[in-house]
């Protein structure tokens, strides 16, 4: 439904060159979404496909270690689309204290996601609402290093930006003035805080997305944050226990839909077509994951009978496997603190799992002293989908 320009314009000053600036108007949209029977069937897939995700923790053994991966995964993906070069193992290079592939700052990037990530679970756990006070402190979380650091961590950008083009007056989008963004905020949090009238978190968390990447109101990270609040969105609202859906794969692998609908929104007024686009975005993605999960329980199942038999070698092979379920890159120091064994003795298991009958692990770097191993099997599966 298309419903006209979904705000206004101001005149503004971006790099000393006059623009139009555009101030969003309030959700929910006015007139009311149309929930045609076609846009009713998806939104109720997606749903199904939420419920079937947040089934995972009673599929899995022990959840924590999806979850932990998962995660990882998301922020790497994330990231990606913002041009950060890092990998899945850079990451897990980096938070085991090894040396990444890339950047320094790309790693690190990626690693701040994951902290906001978690912070912000923990926060909603505690009780808090999405605020500006929650935000600012995702933020800050999310900028604490790397290039971040010079991009005003937790503050709501003080001047003007633009998005697409060499200068403001060519821009694809000039978002809202900077004195503009505190009233564009307090509007936006009464809607995701049910004020004045509920709205159903799943039809919340697509348009909140929107309409926080339209105010923009940072100087950098807003894209990163935007797709960090969906998952927060809906554990907030006991969509999801845990936060298992994450869209950067489904955004990145259909870029220009996402920015074409997004845009649309904006010029037209026409969030049935963006609701469509990103509920099916939940769906695949929903789907994606729980079949993720079941690969790696399946794979854990028999990766478990085989060091089985192993003899006598087979209860440290064991601790070593369930370490590397958890942290699927991992050095001798990593299986001695988490597994409860010797480094004489996981290195004996690395040894034996990283021969070509087994196979099970692959070493990386190529030296005889601070060796690192990959369980492959386990990373391709995560990697699968990208």
């Amino acid at each position: 439904m298309e419903r006209g320009t979904t705000g206004r314009y101001v005149a503004s000053i971006a790099g000393g060159v006059k623009c139009q600036a555009f101030i969003p108007a309030t959700l929910p949209p006015q007139p009311s979404l149309q929930l045609d029977n076609k846009l009713q069937v998806r939104i109720n897939q997606a749903m199904l496909a939420l419920g079937r995700l947040d089934a995972i923790s009673t599929l899995l053994p022990d959840a924590r270690l999806f979850l932990y991966s998962y995660v990882r995964k998301e922020a790497v993906m994330s990231s990606q689309i913002e041009g950060t070069q890092s990998s899945l193992n850079d990451l897990m290079l980096y938070e085991m204290e090894g040396l990444p592939g890339v950047p320094m700052d790309d790693v690190q990037e990626v690693s701040c996601y994951v902290s906001a990530l978690e912070l912000g679970v923990q926060r909603i756990r505690e009780g808090h609402s999405v605020t500006f006070r929650l935000l600012t402190e995702l933020h800050e979380a999310l900028m604490t290093s790397g290039r971040g650091m010079s991009k005003g961590p937790g503050e709501f950008r003080k001047n003007q930006v633009w998005i697409g083009g060499h200068r403001a007056d060519e821009a694809t989008f000039v978002p809202a003035p900077a004195n503009e963004l505190a009233n564009c905020w307090a509007e936006l949090e009464r809607f995701l805080n049910d004020v004045p009238d509920m709205t159903d978190p799943l039809i919340k968390a697509a348009l909140a997305h929107v309409q926080f990447e339209t105010i923009h109101p940072f100087m950098d990270g807003n894209g990163r944050l935007g797709r960090l609040l969906i998952p927060l969105i809906l554990v907030s609202g006991n969509i999801l226990s845990e936060p298992l859906l994450y869209l950067s794969v489904f955004f990145k692998k259909h870029r220009q839909v996402y920015y074409d609908r997004s845009q649309q929104v904006r010029l037209t007024g026409d969030w049935e077509s963006w609701l469509l686009f990103f509920v099916d975005a939940v769906t695949e993605t929903a789907t994606q994951a729980v079949s993720t999960a079941r690969e790696l329980n399946a794979l854990r199942s028999t990766h478990r009978e085989l060091v089985n038999g192993l003899g006598r070698m087979a209860p440290s092979a064991q601790q070593v496997l369930d370490v590397l379920f958890e942290y699927p890159i991992a050095n001798i120091s990593t299986l001695v603190r988490h597994g409860g064994i010797t480094a004489a003795t996981a290195g004996k298991v690395l040894d034996r799992l990283a021969q070509p009958e087994l196979a099970l692990v692959r070493e990386l770097t190529g030296q005889k002293r601070n060796r690192v191993f990959a369980y492959s099997a386990y990373i391709d599966i995560l990697n699968q989908d990208e």
